[in-house]
């Protein structure tokens, strides 16, 4: 088996859709202007000042990864020569030039802000970076000794010969190179080194607060080792240092047909993609030209993939320094969850969600019911089994620990885990074994298909009619990940249910996800890659044929990313039909919204806040029955034919007008956060009047928060 570069390639658009490319956008170019309506967010002056830092390193985040999978992917077609065509009709290499162009300009504003702005602005509040050039004596002396007793003893400088070639720079680490002159105590003289810093290392280092005169004052670790590197050279003149980062090929492909024995292949490769192809180079904007020919040489790299950046070469590693630093006026204010009644009236999880189904917004409610239920699964001498899905949970989640426990208990516990969740395959590999080691049934889920659905589902021995005994299923099935941290900052749906027929339906789930069979009809449940895709486009379909016939027709969706070209068009012949369409899209989004003649009829807006939004939802009217589907899949190929995702039913009525409420309409109303796409593929701010602001995550926290 070999794990390589995904390069799927895509055929001409125009067969698979009925339009022309040029009724679609570019997802590349999509995800940049994505990360551009975040760094606005960095860039707005009504942003609290230590979440315009955060915005501003969620931005160096979302590029990493950009990099590390959509442009690695790019550059692997241009290697093979490839002739596939994108869904809006460029080839790899104009895809290439315009997100080289694009992001070196993004790259550009981002550091200017940096520098210009959020810097400044935060040393006026006493949060400040010192320069080198501004270290007093005091302060001097205390870095030195830092240096010599945290950084040099784990240091190894590599001077560059024939004995000792170019070192693997692992991928995105913090690297400096070294122009040398003289010659060593054996007479050596290459003229460079490479010092790798150690991961280990904190790259942002607080001051003692008697040394500075403000509340916080920290240094660079990049500045230190400029301000000593010539220690690590004894007797040698440094002439320059540079501080430098590669960003690599970082993913995963399985070969399918090769496999057999998928978790000890991944574990056995996880290490090399650390090594991966390289696809960017970052270097300080004073490196020297020689300098930086030769490291575009040794990484077999172009000018296109330079990145000459006016500071810090890696602005994720200041993500923390909002979180050190205690000034809640800088900071976005605060709130508790609610918990909804029904859970408040019960000690039990169990007999509250007998009461009637129960509908979690997250992070707006808290995701802890989600907790206490397999918490309290785990002990209940009443629970048999216990079955659930782990995409992403994180290294010390609660929820697993409930799962060994459960198994420990003597719990029949079956855990499906997703070993290809990108950058989360060490953790769940991790989750894996300690599981097995409890007696777990551990199963990975189909080669091929990426088991993305969250499902738990809890039997349970009840008192049912007559004194007789029966068994009931528990399902909690959500739109986001059994992630704790990441449901206090995605918002999500979670719905708890003991309804027969979904739970039905998710038993049947979990039999195609741990054994062998025919797919089978589902009562309730939309699932991929069987019966999702052709569902959604159906009841588009249905809405369009309801406007043709003179009736109300009406579709609204929410969701990550829409790319997939058969629903897109879909979607267009709808709209063609007059069906209105709302479309509330965070990321990228492949459809051209509000172009006469084709899509008019349907507006796409996308939300950027403190809450990254996650939750996918489809509301069709169908005649007044005005379905609602809840969903971890978006509208993508890879989710409708790749992955195994549920768009489940919401069918208390209730129920259904808050998620219609809370999910859809509350983000129409949006005049704050919203961005509205025009027909040219550009987005602009919706700007609402000042009288009357309206913020869908402020008025979401007003409305659920704990009182």
């Amino acid at each position: 088996m070999n794990i390589v570069a995904t390069t799927t390639e895509t055929p001409p658009l125009q067969a698979t859709s009925g339009f022309p490319p040029e009724y679609f956008l570019n997802r590349e170019i999509g995800l940049l202007a994505f990360n551009r309506r975040v760094l606005w967010q960095a860039r707005n002056p009504r942003t609290p000042l230590l979440e315009r830092l955060r915005f501003l390193c969620i931005v160096s985040s979302n590029l990493d990864e950009f990099f590390e999978i959509r442009v690695a992917g790019v550059k692997e077609q241009l290697k093979l020569n490839s002739v596939a065509i994108t869904t809006d009709g460029k080839t790899a290499r104009e895809v290439y030039r315009l997100v080289s162009e694009e992001t070196h300009a993004l790259v550009k504003e981002q550091y200017q802000l940096l520098n210009e702005e959020i810097l400044p602005q935060l040393a006026t509040e006493g949060i400040r970076f010192v320069k080198r050039s501004e270290w007093n004596e005091a302060q001097r002396e205390w870095i030195k000794g830092f240096f010599f007793r945290e950084v040099m003893p784990v240091i190894t400088p590599i001077g560059l010969d024939p004995s000792h070639p170019f070192p693997r720079v692992l991928n995105k680490s913090l690297n400096f190179a070294v122009e040398l002159e003289g010659r060593d105590a054996f007479g050596r003289s290459s003229g460079a080194a490479i010092v790798q810093a150690p991961r280990v290392l904190p790259r942002v280092i607080r001051l003692p607060r008697e040394l500075g005169d403000v509340e916080y004052a920290f240094v660079f670790l990049s500045s230190i080792l400029h301000e000593f590197v010539h220690e690590l050279f004894s007797g040698m003149k440094v002439l320059g240092c540079y501080q430098f980062r590669v960003t690599r090929n970082s993913d995963l492909f399985v070969d399918e047909e090769e496999v057999k024995n998928l978790r000890a292949k991944i574990q056995g490769e996880l290490p090399q993609r650390h090594f991966g192809d390289a696809v960017r180079l970052e270097i300080a904007n004073n490196c020297s030209e020689a300098m930086t020919q030769f490291l575009l040489g040794q990484f077999n790299l172009t000018e296109s993939d330079l990145y000459r950046v006016a500071g810090p070469v890696n602005l994720v590693r200041l993500m923390q320094v909002p979180d050190w630093v205690l000034r809640n006026d800088l900071k976005f204010v605060p709130f508790t969850p609610g918990t909804p009644k029904a859970l408040q009236k019960c000690h039990s999880v169990f007999d509250s969600i007998r009461g009637g189904d129960i509908l979690l917004h997250h992070p707006y409610q808290s995701f802890n019911p989600v907790i206490e239920l397999l918490d309290q699964a785990a002990t209940d001498p009443q629970v048999v089994a216990i079955r659930m899905t782990v995409y992403r949970t994180g290294t010390d989640s609660v929820l697993m620990q409930s799962l060994l426990r459960a198994a420990q208990n003597g719990k029949e516990v079956t855990v499906v885990v997703e070993l290809m969740a990108r950058f989360d395959e060490e953790a769940n590999i991790g989750w894996a074994t300690k599981l097995e080691e409890v007696g777990a049934h551990v199963v990975y889920g189909v080669v091929g298909y990426k088991t993305h659905a969250k499902m738990l589902m809890i039997v349970r021995r009840e008192e049912g009619k007559a004194g007789s005994s029966i068994l009931r299923r528990y399902v909690h099935l959500g739109t986001g990940n059994y992630h704790p941290k990441t449901a206090r900052l995605y918002s999500d749906f979670g719905l708890l249910t003991c309804n027969e027929e979904i739970g039905a339906d998710t038993n049947e789930v979990f039999k195609q996800l741990t054994g062998l069979g025919r797919a089978q009809t589902l009562t309730h449940l939309w699932q991929a890659p069987f019966s999702l895709q052709p569902n959604v486009v159906a009841a588009i379909r249905a809405e369009a044929e309801a406007a043709r016939a003179g009736k109300r027709a009406r579709i609204i969706a929410k969701m990550n990313s829409l790319l997939e070209p058969e629903t897109i068009a879909t979607l267009y012949e709808a709209s063609q039909a007059g069906v209105k369409i709302d479309l509330i899209v965070r990321g990228v989004c492949g459809l051209r919204a509000g172009v006469k003649d084709l899509s008019e009829n349907i507006s796409v807006r996308s939300i950027i806040g403190r809450q990254l939004e996650h939750h996918r939802i489809f509301y069709f009217y169908a005649g007044g029955e005005e379905k609602v589907y809840l969903s971890s899949a978006d509208w993508m190929e890879r989710n409708f034919f790749r992955r195994i995702e549920l768009a489940f039913p919401v069918l208390d009525r209730k129920l259904k007008r808050r998620v219609i409420a809370e999910g859809l309409q509350i983000y129409l109303t949006d005049n704050t956060l919203a961005w509205e796409l025009g027909p040219d593929g550009t987005y602009h701010q919706r700007r609402g009047s000042r009288t009357s602001p309206h913020s869908s995550q402020a008025e979401l926290i007003e409305l659920l928060q704990a009182s």
